[in-house]
């Protein structure tokens, strides 16, 4: 059974180990990120969904892929580099749909994607402190920008989870639904909408808004007005400016 589902239309992947809660491991981030650049070269796909599906996102990296591990077994092997290699580098956008637990690796997972969306029963947390270790795929980094230093702090050295209802108030999450099936469906509308954009115009506003979190804010200004310049360069532009606008879902062509 694959531990990846891609739907043929190109728009969306479930995590698919339901019996293990879609427990995270090297295979599996093999096969999502195999995906992930299929449809990230795939000019026809405009936004992607990631999820779990409705009962669990994912419930951290499979434990037994780690118990044994030596340090220098997982230093020589650089263990779970891979798992944040590709994410980053994908200029689709990424939806993450979260119903159910994202928890260590899971929360990781979703904190690469570009919009989190979640329902009422999701939670998170980075809980490796009580396993003697720390988050190793980004969390320590990612989480404490998207939800500032003390909440991250002590979040990450309790272990303790939060919820899908703080994870909207706290900025973490862009929406929280009432129920599992609407948080998939806002993500897929939402995709939907954004796949009627330009093309070049949304890999753009990605970039630059990916760069407001690595440059100090004056490099960004200056950034983003190169970028905005550029487009100036391309036909969906001219198609934009000369009243067929995106709004109306004429996407444009490059």
């Amino acid at each position: 059974m694959p531990v990846i589902l891609a739907e043929a239309s190109g728009s969306s992947v479930t995590l698919n180990r339901p019996r293990a809660l879609n427990a995270l491991s090297t295979g599996l981030f093999r096969e999502l990120n195999d995906a992930l650049r299929q449809m990230d070269d795939d000019k026809s796909t405009g936004a992607i969904v990631l999820t779990g599906g409705e009962k669990v996102f994912a419930a951290g990296a499979d434990i037994k892929e780690m118990t044994h591990l030596t340090f220098s077994e997982a230093f020589n092997s650089n263990f779970i580099a891979s798992w944040s290699a590709t994410i980053p580098g994908v200029r689709t956008p990424l939806i993450a749909a979260v119903n159910g637990h994202a928890l260590g690796g899971g929360c990781e997972l979703a904190l690469m994607a570009d919009i989190i969306y979640c329902s009422t029963t999701a939670s998170f947390g980075q809980p490796e402190i009580k396993l003697g270790i720390i988050p190793g795929a980004g969390g320590s980094q990612r989480l404490a920008k998207a939800i500032g230093k003390s909440r991250a702090m002590e979040i990450i050295l309790t272990g303790k989870n939060f919820s899908g209802t703080e994870a909207g108030q706290w900025g973490l999450a862009a929406r929280v639904f009432d129920t599992n099936d609407s948080c998939i469906q806002g993500a897929i509308d939402t995709a939907e909408k954004i796949a009627k954009m330009s093309g070049v115009a949304v890999k753009a506003a990605k970039e630059v808004v990916n760069k407001s979190q690595d440059l100090p804010l004056r490099d960004g200004l200056e950034y983003e007005r190169k970028v905005f310049h550029s487009l100036f360069g391309s036909r969906d532009q001219k198609i934009g400016t000369d009243g067929r606008v995106y709004t109306e879902g004429k996407a444009g062509v490059v």
